[in-house]
């Protein structure tokens, strides 16, 4: 590989490696389980197909991934390296605002969403939700629509109408649960504000907001917390 920076210090040989556009995010969805071509590309879906092809075989190449039976799977290094994206993403949450208009993205948001429902809590029987999203930038181009189809233990995520009845219909303000994912605010406030409205099976509407964990990130404090809890 030609050298970026020209020099043969760790940091800037890592450097080459890990910070080349879209690879932290690539690696952020191995983190997170993603293992399929395809999976991996619903995480990060401005990303054209030859573009991640392209990363994978280099990820590969420096011997961060493997490609076993149509799967990518982390290595030792890679796993070594899959611990500075979870302190990178830990950083992002306690110094960044990520929350802003521009960067909002509903696909993103519902396949983060998916990973993360208390299967445990979820009633017997298969639940449909719909989200219908408003306050989306103009400039994105994806479906505004998408549905949860929930059967312990599987939760899968449609942006076609998967064909059941409707359960319960989220209308979300993108921004207002953008952040209730990122635990800025807590999912009940957002739906006592009209942020997130609820209609549809009343017991659903009752239990829903104690299935969504939120991004595991939502626990990292922020400087202005700390210093609450500092002060209490």
């Amino acid at each position: 590989m030609k050298s970026v920076y020209g020099q043969f210090c760790p940091v800037a040989v890592a450097s080459e490696i890990f910070a080349e556009r879209w690879t932290p995010v690539i690696l952020r969805e191995l983190v997170l389980g993603s293992r399929r071509f395809n999976d991996i590309q619903r995480g990060v879906p401005k990303i054209s197909r030859a573009l991640l092809v392209k990363r994978l075989r280099e990820l590969a190449g420096h011997g961060v991934l493997a490609s076993v039976g149509g799967e990518y799977r982390l290595t030792e290094a890679g796993e070594e390296l899959g611990q500075i994206v979870v302190q990178l993403g830990q950083w992002g949450q306690r110094w960044t605002a990520p929350v802003q208009r521009e960067r909002l993205d509903a696909r993103l948001l519902t396949w983060d969403m998916r990973r993360r429902f208390d299967v445990e809590r979820l009633p017997e029987r298969r639940v449909i939700l719909r989200f219908d999203f408003r306050g989306v930038p103009s400039t994105h181009k994806a479906p505004r629509t998408y549905w949860f189809v929930m059967q312990r233990p599987d939760v899968d995520l449609c942006i076609i109408e998967p064909g059941f009845d409707v359960d319960l219909f989220i209308d979300a303000d993108l921004a207002g649960l953008s952040r209730v994912w990122l635990g800025e605010i807590p999912i009940r406030q957002a739906i006592r504000e009209g942020t997130v409205k609820l209609t549809g099976d009343r017991q659903i509407a009752r239990d829903f907001p104690s299935w969504l964990l939120l991004i595991t990130l939502a626990a990292v404090p922020r400087p202005d917390e700390q210093t609450q809890r500092r002060v209490a």
